[in-house]
């Protein structure tokens, strides 16, 4: 079957390379295949309707295909910023948001004279995006020891803290640590306890949005690594909701007080973190609709 460009197909149809692009990307040609970064499309393919409605496509889906054809301006490119943003932010990088996105689209960081941004707020940032690359390969996939490893692993190396041998980059934490001013998990005890979470966890058909909740509260009480905790443990959260049906969401900075406090009394009032994650919900529902995803 004879294949054509994006480019020619676009002068055939009277479309912009762009719109092109985004109906391969959105499974609408068919046939179309990407071929390392670039679309081919059948030559006898027919161009495909618009519609009054917009098409409803699964989040997931639309993650992996704008991230494997490398589209700009889409969810993917908006989730991809936002996470990073508001998931380092929160465990204190002094990035901006368009820092982020900056270093995001072009592997570099625009600094104003005169000012200064820490190395690891910057490692951290490109960290993110591929941890964030990670758990969107495995949404589907059950939990293990290994994928909670390599998440810390991808989240943290080459920054400062990855120097010290006794940081354990990728691995179980070697030294005891509080949150909150709440003891953690003993070291010695961490590798059984997440075990036993997992097993727990997994053992379920289902999951409903309280059992997600659940087992974020649960690992980071565990606080299984020396540092990180909260990034991988709100990107294993946004990968479970993918898995389970449930609408992903980014803990913004407004919500951050609310975030630790329901955290901290979940055993006692689980309405409070999820109010706050229904909240965030509310805020990526609105997001979804812009880009007409169904959920």
């Amino acid at each position: 079957m004879p294949y054509i460009s994006v480019k020619e197909t676009a002068a055939r149809w009277g479309l912009s390379e762009r719109s092109v692009r985004n109906y391969c990307a959105q499974g609408r040609i068919e046939g179309a295949v990407l071929v390392g970064k670039t679309w081919q499309i059948p030559a006898d393919a027919p161009k495909p309707r618009r519609s009054n409605a917009r098409p409803k496509r699964a989040l997931v889906e639309v993650l992996s295909a704008e991230r494997a054809a490398g589209i700009r301006g889409g969810i993917y490119h908006r989730l991809q910023v936002d996470m990073a943003y508001n998931s380092n932010h929160i465990e204190g990088s002094t990035l901006t948001h368009e820092q982020t996105r900056h270093i995001f689209e072009t592997a570099t960081i625009g600094l104003a004279d005169n000012e200064v941004v820490r190395v690891d707020d910057v490692v951290e940032a490109a960290n993110h995006f591929r941890a964030f690359d990670y758990v969107l390969d495995r949404a589907s996939h059950r939990l293990t020891p290994h994928m909670i490893k390599d998440l810390h692993r991808l989240i943290k190396q080459g920054t400062s803290d990855a120097a010290h041998d006794w940081f354990r980059v990728g691995d179980w934490k070697a030294y005891p640590n509080e949150v909150g001013g709440r003891m953690t998990t003993p070291p010695e005890e961490v590798g059984e306890r997440m075990q036993e979470l997992l097993e727990h966890y997994e053992s379920r058909r289902h999951q409903s949005f309280d059992d997600l909740l659940d087992f974020h509260v649960r690992f980071e009480r565990i606080h299984p690594f020396q540092d990180g905790n909260g990034r991988v443990g709100r990107l294993l959260l946004f990968k479970e909701c993918l898995r389970w049906g449930e609408v992903p969401f980014v803990i913004g900075e407004d919500l951050k007080l609310f975030y630790y406090r329901g955290i901290a009394r979940w055993d006692q009032e689980r309405g409070w973190l999820r109010d706050t994650c229904l909240t965030a919900q509310d805020v990526m529902r609105e997001v979804i609709r812009q880009f007409a995803i169904e959920v």
